[in-house]
């Protein structure tokens, strides 16, 4: 009779559920991409309602976010209106066939779903290590909400804790020079321009920008003031931190279970 009742959205939470307690169950530890997987179901069944404007962040993640709401809206009939923060994101919404939309006609979003590097005690992100961050902090900007998976390796008490990569910093490319000498000579660590893989030379931004991975060696910093400082430099067009912007954060475990956590 159980199943009689059921509608076919609660089957398939239900489903998802009870893999992820099976896990925690026989202590079988989950993958990194299980974790993910489970953080993103999590916050989408949460968070995500009718008819609501949804900004799709970027990063392995939210690859998880996106397959979950294309199930609902076939299985719940589910209707969202999707606004990228990049290339990779655009991709995603029209692979798995959800309404695409922009800033300049939804230039307000009720939540957006985006991942994050590292993300400290008091919900400070570090972002922007796939190169997005610009476009990833003007549509949380433009947010009632920001929600942000990830896997347990990016729950830390300090920045810096687990990721070893520094702050990406989003610098007119003439500025580039000048802007790393300024930020060493402020706050101390090490600037480096960050290289392409596939081809020589820099990194470019979607934006037509440069990137400058800012390793710092101070992990007590105030980062609401180095974030204003560094925004002042002549030449930097954004940073890759977040702070007071994150509503609440879903960490995937090992075990199979979600942590949550809310900013204070």
């Amino acid at each position: 009779m159980l199943l009689k009742i059921l509608t076919p959205s609660v089957l398939k939470r239900t489903v998802s559920v009870g893999i992820f307690s099976r896990l925690r169950s026989t202590n079988v530890k989950m993958s990194l991409e299980e974790a993910k997987q489970a953080a993103a179901i999590q916050a989408v069944d949460n968070f995500i309602q009718n008819n609501m404007v949804v900004g799709i962040g970027s990063g392995s993640t939210v690859i998880y976010a996106v397959q979950r709401l294309a199930e609902r809206a076939e299985t719940e009939n589910l209707k969202v209106t999707c606004v990228p923060t990049s290339f990779q994101a655009k991709g995603l919404i029209n692979k798995h066939n959800l309404k695409l939309a922009e800033l300049d006609t939804h230039p307000v979003i009720d939540v957006t779903i985006d991942g994050a590097d590292e993300v400290d005690s008091n919900m400070v992100l570090i972002k922007g290590g796939g190169g997005c961050l610009l476009q990833e902090k003007i549509v949380a900007s433009c947010s009632k909400l920001l929600i942000v998976i990830a896997d347990y390796t990016k729950d830390s008490t300090k920045l810096g804790d687990r990721y070893k990569k520094g702050i990406p910093i989003e610098v007119v490319p003439m500025a580039y020079v000048p802007v790393k000498q300024k930020i060493e000579a402020r706050f101390g660590g090490k600037t480096e321009l960050r290289k392409a893989i596939a081809k020589a030379g820099p990194v470019v931004t979607d934006n037509g920008n440069f990137i400058l991975d800012w390793l710092f060696t101070d992990q007590n910093l105030n980062w609401e003031l180095v974030n204003q400082e560094l925004n002042l430099i002549p030449g930097v067009v954004e940073t890759g931190l977040f702070v007071n912007m994150c509503y609440k954060a879903f960490f995937g475990q090992p075990e199979g279970g979600v942590v949550e956590r809310i900013r204070k």
